[in-house]
């Protein structure tokens, strides 16, 4: 829209979260103990070398607790689920793959202000009756932004070499967790362990739900008319779609770093 169309209509009231209070991180988890299924347990024990192939975030556990001695702030406790994958040299022939999983916890304080109003709201479920929801805490919202970690390394230990860690009960893992893998992880004593070095980015945010007032200029309405496909030439969509010259054709350095330079320019520090 032109900047001469541009003009405050209204201030109207809109329901958000605000972000009270936030981080960022750029840490560098080394030696996580990989707990293997039982299967890539037993190639572990042969392995005279590994190779890490990929690390997947599964989940982050967030929790959020006040500060007993310090109102208006609370801890943060983040616990992130890795999923490993990696290849054991077992000789002379070709890798073996294996997985596990590999966990790191995490404690931030942040400023989440207080508030002592209870909020109530109600929500529609399918087939049954519409009901209200518990009463939601004064307790501010833990947000937890990551992008994928970065593999930046991987050993074969011996047991007795091993550093002195914390054996987490994994008994309590969640299905949800469990379900990521074909087999039964194995926790307790092995002939040979693996630990893993990632490197994770985080930003951690503190939010409650709040009101705002803010100019409004129009309402969104969409100027693109919905394509679709047309039942008696099914071609007349793909004729409309553009040649991927950048598929084939992978942008220079110069011109991917134009790019992204252009993408960091129109961000919210724009």
């Amino acid at each position: 829209m032109p900047a001469e169309n541009m003009h405050i209509k209204e201030a109207v009231c809109i329901h958000t979260r605000k972000v009270y209070d936030s981080c960022k991180d750029k840490d560098c988890l080394d030696d996580l103990r990989v707990y293997p299924t039982r299967c890539s347990q037993a190639i572990i024990d042969r392995a005279i070398n590994v190779k890490c192939r990929k690390v997947e975030l599964l989940w982050v556990y967030i929790d959020v607790e006040p500060v007993s001695f310090n109102r208006g702030f609370y801890t943060v406790d983040v616990k992130y689920f890795y999923k490993v994958t990696g290849d054991a040299f077992c000789g002379v022939g070709r890798p073996q793959e294996f997985t596990g999983l590999a966990t790191h916890d995490k404690r931030v304080i942040l400023f989440g202000s207080e508030g002592n109003a209870r909020v109530f709201s109600s929500i529609l479920t399918p087939g049954e009756n519409d009901q209200q929801l518990m009463t939601r805490t004064n307790m501010p919202i833990a947000v937890v932004e990551v992008v994928d970690p970065i593999c930046l390394g991987m050993k074969l230990v011996e047991v007795c070499n091993c550093p002195r860690t914390y054996d987490a009960d994994l008994n309590e893992l969640p299905v949800a967790i469990a379900n990521n893998f074909n087999d039964d992880l194995v926790m307790g004593d092995s002939e040979k362990r693996v630990l893993v070095t990632l490197g994770q980015f985080s930003i951690i945010k503190l939010e409650r739900d709040t009101q705002l007032l803010i100019p409004a200029f129009d309402f969104c309405v969409p100027e693109k008319e919905c394509v679709s496909s047309s039942e008696d030439n099914p071609c007349d969509l793909f004729r409309r779609i553009e040649f991927p010259v950048d598929e084939f054709f992978p942008p220079q350095r110069e011109e991917f770093e134009a790019g992204a330079g252009n993408r960091q320019r129109g961000g919210c520090g724009r």
